[in-house]
């Protein structure tokens, strides 16, 4: 497991950092931008001109808070897509992708048990997410007075356990799937298809009251729709959480019970 978890790193430092990097340009980018149209009535200019249903999609009606305004802007939009896209390919390549390549055969071949391969890979997803967490709520901690966010700093954590665990359900998703099926299209393919349909779901069910039995179903809900930076420990995390561990467990039980791809 150990020496899984950690080949699978120094592989993908690389790749790491370039998306360290994306998440802060993103960051400062919006951010920035609070003092100077957040706190003296643009925003709110700005919004009366956007059609209301846009504006409850996209979670915008919270937005003249620093806390709303962080969580609509960064963590809501391209803080959730980019390390979502992240986990899915690494989700995606843990397994899928290794049997694919012919390495996950070999590898077992060198007495690497089949679970300890998988538990190595969720140890590598779940530390290479955590980091990008950690690392957006530290950030945001740094930028909170400058910006003039005014965020109650306790609330960065349970945020930051929201943001991760809503990355790792969608990575999660891609690696039970390639666990269970040895196909990267397919891996890929679930986790992508499970991120769209709970930003969707939730967009659907902040339009119309009537559809608000869709965030049972949407663990972009589950994790935001009582945002931690504004309202901090929140009952969202709890289901959240343990879909993730299912669907982790899940992963390394999956390779078990079945034959490898020739």
């Amino acid at each position: 497991m150990i020496p899984v978890f950690i080949r699978t790193l120094v592989e993908s430092w690389r790749g790491l950092l370039v998306w360290t990097l994306a998440l802060t340009a993103v960051m400062m980018l919006y951010l920035s931008l609070y003092p100077s149209i957040g706190i003296d009535g643009q925003m709110m200019q700005m919004l009366e001109t956007l059609p209301p249903s846009l504006v409850n999609t996209l979670g915008f009606d919270q937005i003249t808070s620093g806390a709303g305004y962080a969580q609509a802007t960064f963590y809501g939009i391209l803080g959730f897509v980019l390390p979502t896209v992240a986990a899915i390919g690494w989700g995606s390549a843990a397994v899928a992708g290794a049997e694919e390549q012919g390495r996950l055969e070999l590898d077992l071949a060198h007495g690497i048990s089949r679970t300890g391969y998988v538990a190595g890979q969720v140890l590598a997803l779940v530390a290479r997410l955590a980091w990008l967490g950690v690392y957006s709520g530290c950030l945001l901690l740094a930028v909170n007075s400058p910006f003039e966010l005014d965020l109650a700093r306790e609330n960065v954590i349970p945020q930051t356990l929201a943001a991760i665990g809503l990355w790792l359900f969608s990575g999660g998703v891609a690696l039970l799937v390639g666990s269970l099926f040895g196909r990267r299209a397919w891996a890929t393919g679930a986790g992508a298809l499970v991120a769209a349909a709970a930003f969707l779901f939730n967009g659907v069910a902040n339009q119309n009251d009537d559809f608000d039995a869709l965030r049972a179903l949407s663990p972009y809900s589950w994790a935001y729709h009582e945002s931690p930076l504004r309202e901090g420990w929140t009952d969202g995390l709890w289901p959240l959480w343990i879909g993730v561990v299912l669907l982790l467990a899940g992963s390394v039980v999956a390779l078990t019970r079945r034959d490898l791809r020739g």
